[in-house]
């Protein structure tokens, strides 16, 4: 494996048995490479949307019939507009139904919500969405930062008093986020009164840009972000002090030592760019799942994100609103991966393979 500086050209560099060609002083551009992952994200996003429409289709219920049951005075004549205008209609085909589904997904309508009094889930979902991709994505960007660095950092000085961070950060990392938040709520907003014990701002106040709702923002996320980071550490931390360790056994770092490179110039340019690329991968899906994968933390915390909303419309049997939570799930999932696909590209030659 050979470590690249970000000065040397990618043409220039030959890993292992494969040589990146260069044409003109270029790289050509991998157009069946990029062609196959192409094919691949559109099969994977067709599919998601299709298991998308007929999972909610196979609970059993749906929104009517849980509006009814809360709303007896509603007569069949509304129960039936309700159905039609949702899609649920009985005389439609399942087929029928799908292609429906298809051509208002192409028109960027995702229906209404009747969880919410009728309001498109569009409308509904983005609300939602800002206040978890704030705290969750604060929170995973931090965490992978501070884990990362850190197991760069112990994994150079293995052996040395700062591993014993690592048996530390992997305990607290086997704690469930539920059991965290409800010790953190327990400690610092019952007892010491540091913090509010939940929502994402305090009541009465008006959202908008201004310094004071700001800073309730800021004092209500601190305690779930926080919770998040510390749970969350100690995988990155460990998984970046092994591929260190790894790293640091290749002959490039022994010959970068020799011609008497800078520690930490071999630290950062030579062993931690290498064994940062597992960890991108693995960012990447935690950036993907930001949207979707915190709903036991904002249920806690009765924090107003996607995460509840997700839960509350598969309580209530709200198709529309369960697909459009998913169709954005899915989307994030997909994009970031794609984005990890770049990064890869950027920061290992061994991606960047040309046509011959």
């Amino acid at each position: 494996m050979t470590a690249v500086e970000p000065h040397v050209p990618v043409d220039a560099v030959e890993v292992g048995t494969t040589a990146t060609k260069a044409v003109g002083g270029r790289s050509r551009v991998p157009w069946r490479f990029l062609g196959g992952r192409a094919a691949f994200y559109l099969f994977t996003l067709w599919a998601a949307l299709t298991i998308n429409f007929f999972l909610p289709r196979m609970m059993k219920g749906d929104a009517v019939t849980q509006y009814l049951a809360r709303n007896r005075n509603v007569s069949p004549e509304a129960a039936d507009a309700l159905r039609a205008l949702l899609g649920l209609d009985t005389d439609k085909s399942l087929l029928q139904q799908y292609l429906d589904y298809w051509a208002l997904l192409l028109r960027g309508d995702l229906g209404v919500s009747l969880l919410h009094g009728l309001r498109p889930v569009t409308e509904v979902i983005s609300q939602a969405l800002p206040w978890t991709i704030g705290l969750v994505g604060f929170a995973t960007i931090v965490s992978f930062a501070i884990g990362t660095i850190g197991g760069a950092v112990i994994g150079w000085r293995r052996g040395s008093r700062l591993d014993v961070l690592i048996p530390i950060t992997t305990f607290l990392s086997t704690i469930p986020y539920f059991w965290l938040g409800l010790l953190a709520i327990a400690v610092f907003s019952v007892n010491l009164h540091w913090f509010p014990i939940g929502k994402a701002y305090g009541v009465g106040m008006k959202p908008g840009w201004d310094a004071e709702f700001i800073g309730q923002v800021i004092h209500h996320g601190t305690l779930p972000a926080a919770t998040i980071v510390i749970a969350s550490l100690g995988g990155w931390m460990l998984g970046m002090r092994n591929m260190m360790l790894t790293v640091l056994d290749e002959d490039y770092i022994t010959v970068a030592q020799a011609k008497g490179m800078t520690n930490r110039r071999v630290l950062w340019r030579y062993a931690a760019r290498n064994a940062v690329l597992p960890q991108i991968q693995s960012f990447a899906l935690s950036i993907g799942f930001i949207v979707g994968g915190t709903i036991v933390m904002e249920m806690v915390f009765s924090y107003p994100g996607v995460g509840k909303l997700l839960l509350d419309a598969t309580n209530a049997k709200d198709y529309a609103l369960m697909q459009g939570v998913f169709l954005v799930i899915t989307l994030s999932v997909l994009v970031a991966n794609i984005l990890a696909d770049l990064a890869y590209a950027f920061l290992d030659p061994r991606t960047r393979q040309t046509e011959a």
